[in-house]
């Protein structure tokens, strides 16, 4: 059923404290410290513990949308967020300060929904994104840091700093570095991608209709990719190069599978084309995947597919010709447990598909989503889920 925040507020409970079998040594203040785990586990001592989408959520990042603008137009942007228009037609400078205010609103609203669902809420520093910045072959000013799903990616103990695509968000990380710095301290490996160049040729000769970076340098946002245990699917698009997943591939090791996902969207992220809710169950977008097209291992899984997003005519003409993200944005959903997700309110018939699948859903109000471009899986970073690292296919 809907449901809301009071609900939820008593009904997370722990699903560790199983018997040890394996050993972990840490070394802490020069003393040796022995403690066990099991295989799979987190680390006693990490506070960044997440394998995939859907486990009992315990600590989030909310994004903030303050001091929020559009991404300097440069080759970087046009490819990853407006391949359909010159670079003279894209929209820059500050994003209104009503859509600031409101989605502040939302924002606040939203963390105050996973507090009195007994979650941990941190928030990224609010950044100055006016002031420029450069390399030896660019200058640049700052985008936001409403999502921090799209420049931070979390896999079981580890936390990336992923070689994002757009040169606005080159620094964007450095917004959130008291709280990496604190995630650190406390047991969590941190890991930065190797910093892309980001040069014009990296776009050059880039189809505008099929955008996707050229394979010069390892470039992808952590929004490519969708987490399910020891398998990971990579989307390659205009926010993700193929050299981007290889090159996660490399540093995750052999514990871990890569899936390549190709040739079905090129807009940007994954989590609005699929949605892992729990072990067995995926949310599908029918205009981008069929049967055919699925992922190879998701045909070992239940599939359902969105139905067509509603009250898209919300939007006046102006308000439209500023947005990042298309109408599927609606589709983007965020779990807090395999049995409680968020989704958009504006989507009633989605909201009652997936309570036949027996979830509950909580109508998230984010006014904004289609014009900044992110849902609720967007603009949160789970840290911290319960549960084990898995592998749920052969």
């Amino acid at each position: 059923m809907v449901t809301n925040m009071t609900d939820f507020s008593n009904q997370i409970t722990s699903t560790l404290g199983a018997k040890p079998s394996s050993l972990e040594w840490l070394i802490r203040n020069e003393n040796v410290i022995r403690t066990e785990r099991l295989p799979g586990e987190a680390p006693h001592m990490s506070q960044v513990w997440s394998c995939n989408e859907w486990d009992q959520l315990d600590e989030v990042i909310v994004g903030n949308p303050l001091n929020a603008r559009f991404p300097t137009p440069d080759r970087s942007t046009q490819v990853a967020e407006f391949p359909d228009r010159s670079l003279a037609e894209i929209p820059r400078g500050l994003f209104p300060q009503q859509i600031i205010e409101e989605t502040e609103e939302d924002l606040n609203e939203f963390a105050e929904i996973l507090k009195g669902c007994g979650v941990t809420v941190k928030r990224p520093d609010t950044w100055a994104h006016e002031a420029k910045f450069s390399t030896i072959y660019w200058e640049s000013q700052g985008y936001y840091n409403y999502c921090p799903r799209d420049v931070l990616l979390v896999i079981g103990d580890q936390i990336i700093e992923t070689p994002n695509v757009i040169r606005s968000r080159a620094q964007e990380t450095f917004s959130y570095r008291t709280l990496l710095l604190d995630y650190m301290k406390a047991g969590a490996r941190w890991i930065s991608a190797p910093k892309p160049m980001l040069l014009d040729s990296l776009f050059e000769g880039v189809d505008l209709d099929k955008p996707t970076p050229r394979n010069d340098e390892p470039a992808f946002d952590a929004a490519n990719v969708l987490r399910f245990g020891e398998d990971l699917i990579y989307l390659v698009s205009a926010t993700g190069n193929e050299m981007g997943g290889h090159w996660l591939q490399s540093i995750l090791g052999d514990k871990y599978r890569v899936h390549f996902l190709k040739d079905v969207y090129y807009g940007s992220h994954i989590d609005s084309t699929l949605v892992a809710l729990r072990p067995g169950l995926v949310l599908a977008n029918p205009a981008r995947l069929n049967d055919e097209t699925l992922p190879k291992i998701l045909k070992q899984w239940k599939v359902i597919y969105s139905p067509p997003m509603e009250n898209t005519d919300r939007y006046d003409p102006d308000y439209l010709s500023m947005c990042i993200g298309s109408d599927w944005i609606d589709m983007n959903s965020f779990s807090i447990s395999p049995n409680l997700v968020v989704v958009d309110r504006n989507q009633p018939t989605l909201i009652k598909l997936l309570e036949r699948e027996g979830l509950d859903v909580i109508p998230l109000k984010l006014r904004h989503s289609k014009l900044l471009g992110g849902g609720p899986h967007c603009v949160t970073l789970d840290v911290r889920r319960k549960g084990t690292l898995e592998r749920y296919f052969d």
